[in-house]
């Protein structure tokens, strides 16, 4: 079992999609996977959602369509550039 704190907090969009990527091969290999995260686009890698407020379960969804990682991360433009 692997319990992930916010594992793609403060990342850029491909270093997280590239961890989700890790984590859902990780999945397919028989590992349980349990992460906290505040961002519903990371959310959506998982094949069960719950949402919790004050401690309590506010839902329990079953992802019925969970997006591929590898698939979200081949779609992303092939240069991330910035300007400040």
């Amino acid at each position: 079992m692997i319990l992930a704190d916010e594992a793609t907090g403060n990342l850029d969009t491909r270093t997280s999609y590239e961890i989700m990527a890790l984590m859902q091969e990780l999945n397919k290999e028989g590992k349980t996977i349990v992460f906290v995260t505040h961002e519903p686009d990371i959310a959506a890698f998982s094949s069960r959602t719950i949402m919790l407020r004050d401690g309590l379960v506010q839902k329990d969804i079953k992802n019925e369509q969970v997006r591929s990682a590898k698939q979200a991360l081949e779609e992303l433009p092939a240069s991330d550039s910035y300007s400040i």
